[in-house]
């Protein structure tokens, strides 16, 4: 048996004594007629079938037809009086509004639970935010150093290429100098005594420049102007030097002046 709230047992309490009875009155022939119904039923079912398919397809259709009369039936009232209904209405306001309040209570914490949910979110996205928000600013500077250190090694890479060359071309100059000093030396006058027995009269000239030197003036031609790379002959380039340079290849004469020459092209 269910138990009885007190809100209920209160309720009941209210009925006066006429209700009372008159509800008792009303369960008691509700019951007998119950019982009188299931008698009925218990005596029309058979208490054995040949086919069980075939009686459980009229049972199924017997309990259709049932249906569709209960359904065909208008539904009337139990109880006539306004005392009782007073009182069953209340009784059912009363379930109805403690069932809604567990509803209400139910969807409340959904709720709370929700907005604690979606706080987190909330906060979670803020986070991921500030996050994006520090890593493309790590990127851009990231990228502006790469930037910035590309062109600064490159710059480098080139200013220690021109150094690492001119280092390597005054060592090829000194070591030019060096061998040409040992091997083509500067012509000097001879002494008086040694030109009496050859019978030369020939003076050098002091102003005469070194084989180093005259290579030095046509290199320097060569890349001071590659338009015109000639060089004019004077007095102070001795006429053996120039004779060898054309001889070996290592110069040429102009075309058309052979007072000029040039340092032929070895490329």
């Amino acid at each position: 048996m269910a138990e009885v709230k007190p809100g209920v047992q209160a309720a009941a309490a209210e009925l006066s004594e006429a209700a009372q009875s008159e509800l008792l009155d009303l369960c008691e022939d509700q019951f007998a007629q119950l019982e009188k119904l299931q008698n009925e039923i218990i005596l029309c079912e058979p208490d054995f079938c040949e086919n069980p398919q075939e009686q459980s397809v009229n049972l199924l259709m017997a309990t259709e037809a049932e249906l569709k009369q209960w359904l065909a039936v208008e539904p009337k009232l139990l109880a006539t009086n306004s005392e009782v209904l007073l009182q069953a209405g209340k009784e059912e306001m009363l379930k109805l509004c403690s069932e809604l309040e567990m509803v209400v209570s139910c969807y409340e914490a959904k709720r709370d639970k929700l907005r604690e949910t979606k706080e987190l979110e909330q906060k979670w996205l803020e986070e991921k935010k500030q996050v994006l928000i520090a890593a493309n600013d790590h990127a851009e500077r990231l990228q502006m150093e790469k930037e910035k250190l590309s062109e600064h090694t490159v710059l480098q890479d080139t200013k220690a290429k021109i150094q690492k060359m001119k280092v390597y071309q005054e060592r090829l100059m000194e070591c030019l100098g060096d061998v040409l000093e040992k091997h083509v030396p500067l012509p000097q006058n001879e002494s008086s005594a040694n030109k009496k027995k050859k019978n030369i009269d020939l003076e050098l000239n002091e102003d005469l420049i070194s084989l180093n030197e005259i290579l030095e003036v046509l290199m320097n031609k060569v890349l001071t102007t590659p338009h015109d790379p000639y060089v004019t002959i004077d007095d102070t380039f001795w006429p053996p030097y120039i004779e060898m340079l054309l001889r070996y290849g290592i110069a040429v004469r102009h075309q058309e002046n052979n007072f000029k020459i040039r340092l032929e092209t070895f490329f």
